[in-house]
């Protein structure tokens, strides 16, 4: 609620500072426009943004490290025979922050009032029953440091949200003032506004970079924690996987890794003929109202949800295939014996993927300059004998590229894999068996209240970096392929 008032008030505030700025740089030349240095619309956007810009700079600075302050000044708080065995500091903190919600529910709610939430000797009992009355989930009890440690955590958070509020303002309210004192006739207010147009273009182009650095840094070291307690010959070269948070786990990609491009494959054996032809027809023999409305309709398939991927291969496509494969199946062989399998999540994954086949391979294929057909057409060659002697050939090396951008699709996959590939991580070459990948073991490691101590849930991350790396070759080489071919043709 405090955000949204704030920004309310910084968006109200650099309107009224663009309208005072202009009117301020009218004024100052006498109302005649034409002896300004800008027009007076950047005098107005100039009072407005350094009123915003600064404003919100500082505005998203403290939200991000308020919570680290809270966090660590609160964590101190507990003691250590508050940890319970088997657990950590940070699940009490969890539990913490949720009492803290709990109290401002209950007292939205009613049925505390905030000096009965603020004080220190409150019936730990009564306060527990209300807060379940008030529809607060809690996962245990509240104990005395719990609570203290979550009233302290209120507290904390409410005095920064209200000193954060004032400091906003009053640094917005400075900029503006600032803008509109030096705002006159000779102020080269558009120079101002363009560079600070460039500026944040080139921090929104840092933000991605920098997100990206982040990512991988943090996979990274996380990775190196992992491999300080697990060996990394067993993680690259063993051959089991069997994670057990009580110790002695087996953890090794291979089995994962076999899993991840085996589903991979028949995806692609899948995608690749429909969606290549698909774009053949389209880019070479389809009329302009056929395409129009055919395109739309192939390219829908890219924004249907993943997960209503999954639900189509668990509930159509797996019993689909053991009505046809299974023991009394059409066929009567008997080779499948549930719906999760290899060849389900296979099946489902390929039919994502035809779009960014067909989609991609059919624009390369239009980038093929018609004078290479005409020339064809001109020495005798038929429609089809042009299309495989001629534009595939040219087009090959985007189509291949635009093969290995499916294929990393494909390798990241999670939900289609998660709810028709099964959970058995072993060597199989059996396509009706079912195995797992590395995306859905990341998922299934993360789940939960996990300690991010123990190498059962830290494999977890050299997993992502693992796939990440596969994922980011891939996509380099792909992207190579492709802006070689636009070179040669453009």
């Amino acid at each position: 609620m405090a955000l949204s008032w704030i920004l309310l008030t910084l968006l109200a505030l650099a309107v009224l500072g663009y309208f005072a700025g202009r009117s301020r740089a009218l004024a100052s030349a006498e109302g005649d426009a034409r002896a300004l240095h800008s027009l007076p619309s950047y005098y107005g956007y100039n009072v407005a943004l350094t009123a915003l810009v600064p404003a919100l700079g500082l505005l998203i600075l403290w939200l991000l490290v308020q919570p680290l302050i809270v966090n660590n000044t609160v964590s101190g708080m507990i003691p250590d025979t508050a940890i319970a065995e088997g657990s950590d500091r940070g699940l009490v903190m969890s539990e913490v922050r949720r009492v803290a919600y709990g109290l401002d529910g209950a007292i939205a709610s009613g049925l505390l009032s905030e000096v009965q939430a603020r004080n220190a000797d409150a019936d730990i009992e009564a306060l527990t029953q209300s807060l379940k009355d008030a529809g607060q989930v809690l996962t245990q009890d509240i104990s005395k440091p719990i609570l203290l440690a979550a009233q302290k955590y209120r507290s904390m958070t409410s005095a920064g949200s209200t000193a954060m509020q004032i400091v906003v303002l009053v640094v917005a309210l400075l900029g503006a003032a600032f803008a509109y004192i030096r705002t006159h006739r000779e102020f080269r207010a558009r120079n101002v506004v363009e560079q600070g147009i460039l500026a944040l273009l080139l921090l929104a182009a840092s933000i991605a970079i920098l997100t990206t650095v982040g990512i991988v840094l943090s996979m990274l070291f996380e990775t190196m924690n992992f491999f300080q307690l697990h060996s990394w010959k067993d993680f690259f070269f063993g051959s089991t996987w069997a994670p057990n948070f009580r110790g002695g786990s087996e953890l090794s990609i291979l089995p994962l890794l076999w899993g991840t491009l085996y589903i991979s494959v028949i995806a692609l054996l899948v995608a690749v003929p429909i969606g290549l032809f698909a774009a053949i027809y389209l880019s070479e023999y389809a009329t302009g109202a056929t395409r129009s409305i055919a395109k739309p309709l192939l390219e829908i398939l890219a924004g249907i949800p993943t997960i209503v991927y999954g639900l189509f291969a668990l509930l159509t496509v797996g019993p689909a295939l053991v009505s046809l494969f299974g023991d009394g199946g059409a066929l009567g062989l008997g080779w499948m014996a549930s719906s999760n399998a290899v060849l389900t999540a296979g099946l489902v994954m390929g039919i994502m993927l035809i779009p960014f086949v067909s989609s991609l391979s059919d624009d390369i294929i239009n980038a093929v300059p018609q004078s290479m057909r005409d020339g064809s057409l001109g020495l005798g060659a038929t429609k089809s004998e042009t299309v495989r002697q001629v534009v595939l050939p040219a087009a090959l090396p985007g189509i291949v590229g635009a093969i290995l951008l499916a294929a990393s699709r494909a390798i990241g996959e999670t939900m289609i894999v998660v709810m028709a590939a099964g959970a058995i991580a072993k060597f199989s070459g059996n396509p009706f068996e079912a195995m797992t990948t590395i995306t859905t073991r990341i998922v299934s490691q993360l789940t939960g209240d996990t300690d991010f101590a123990s190498p059962e849930t830290l494999v977890a991350f050299a997993l992502g970096l693992t796939l990440f790396v596969i994922t980011l070759g891939l996509n380099i080489f792909a992207l190579y392929i492709v802006r070689k071919y636009r070179e040669q043709y453009e």
